[in-house]
């Protein structure tokens, strides 16, 4: 399969008061038409920063320093204004992780939606509301014809965020980030989404890029995996060897921390410690302050992600053993 994407040596950083924060700091993957990206990691990693870089969609005091965001063998960061405005909602489809925040509070969501449609699409304002009820009913909103004339303070959490992904699928786009899309639905509309994103994949070949904390959404989901820590790539891999052989200790914990239904757990496997603020990396690796196989080389040397197999990758001094 051809690569539709490819980002190299991508860094973020944001300018304060505090000094320079490396938010993504030389983040690389590719995507491929048709395959679903899962970027996974705690809250604070870079996950979120990543995909709105891909839009070029930082503002300040944020700014994309270095690297490269080939699409179709195009730099984005190359891209004008309108150039990539067209290309926004269009090529590339994001649904973000506050829904209600994302959404106009002053027009109704037949308009927002059909305004996205018209933008896009030599369509008439009849044929793009008749394309919204579509796309309502097709994230299981029901009674769409009355949510069409509803503002999105009138609307739930949950519906919110059924109305952006409406929204993000408007133009069929060839790429979805999907930013946290089951964020607030309750477990039957969980179901219904993640169905409907793997339809699109394997019906229309849409490539998506999943950002997620849920490894097990990520093995119901993903083709391949990114696992991100403090700004950086430290594990990439098939989703098929990073659930059978992990090898970096913090993908290890990620993956204890999944309950199992057919096991009796006293508690909840946790990872030690936080993630650590922009400003506040660790010399060397920087999971090292909360990784129980750290030795002095982990805190001293920062480690490079190396190739570990056949597209495996891991940024560890002391990767883990196959089958631990």
């Amino acid at each position: 399969m051809d690569k539709l994407l490819e980002v190299d040596g991508l860094k973020t950083y944001f300018y304060t008061g505090e000094g320079v924060l490396p938010a993504v700091d030389g983040i690389s993957f590719s995507l491929e038409e048709g395959e679903i990206l899962a970027i996974v990691g705690e809250s604070g990693c870079g996950k979120s920063v990543t995909s709105m870089s891909l839009l070029n969609l930082i503002s300040r005091p944020g700014k994309i320093v270095d690297g490269k965001i080939l699409y179709k063998n195009e730099n984005l960061l190359e891209k004008s204004g309108e150039e990539m405005r067209r290309i926004r909602g269009n090529e590339i489809s994001m649904i973000f992780q506050e829904p209600v925040a994302s959404l106009n509070p002053v027009f109704k969501i037949g308009r927002q939606i059909g305004e996205t449609i018209m933008f896009h699409r030599n369509v008439s304002k009849k044929d793009a509301n008749i394309r919204a009820l579509e796309l309502l009913s097709s994230v299981g909103i029901p009674d769409p014809l009355s949510v069409m004339e509803k503002y999105p303070h009138q609307l739930s959490g949950g519906m919110c965020q059924r109305v952006m992904i409406s929204i993000a699928l408007a133009c069929e786009p060839e790429i979805l980030i999907a930013d946290e899309p089951t964020t607030s639905l309750d477990v039957t509309i969980q179901a219904q989404i993640l169905r409907l994103l793997k339809d699109l994949k394997e019906k229309r070949g849409t490539s998506i890029i999943l950002i997620t904390h849920d490894m097990g959404v990520v093995a119901q989901m993903a083709d391949n995996v990114m696992v991100m820590y403090a700004g950086q790539a430290v594990e990439y891999a098939g989703v098929g060897e990073i659930f059978a052989n992990p090898s970096h200790p913090y993908t290890l914990g990620l993956l204890n921390s999944i309950p199992h239904i057919n096991e009796e757990q006293e508690a909840l496997y946790n990872i030690k410690g936080m993630v650590p603020g922009m400003g506040e990396y660790p010399q060397g690796c920087r999971f090292s302050p909360r990784c129980e196989y750290a030795s002095e080389k982990c805190i001293i040397d920062p480690p490079e992600l190396v190739e570990r197999g056949d597209f495996h990758r891991v940024r560890c001094h002391k990767p883990l053993k196959k089958g631990r």
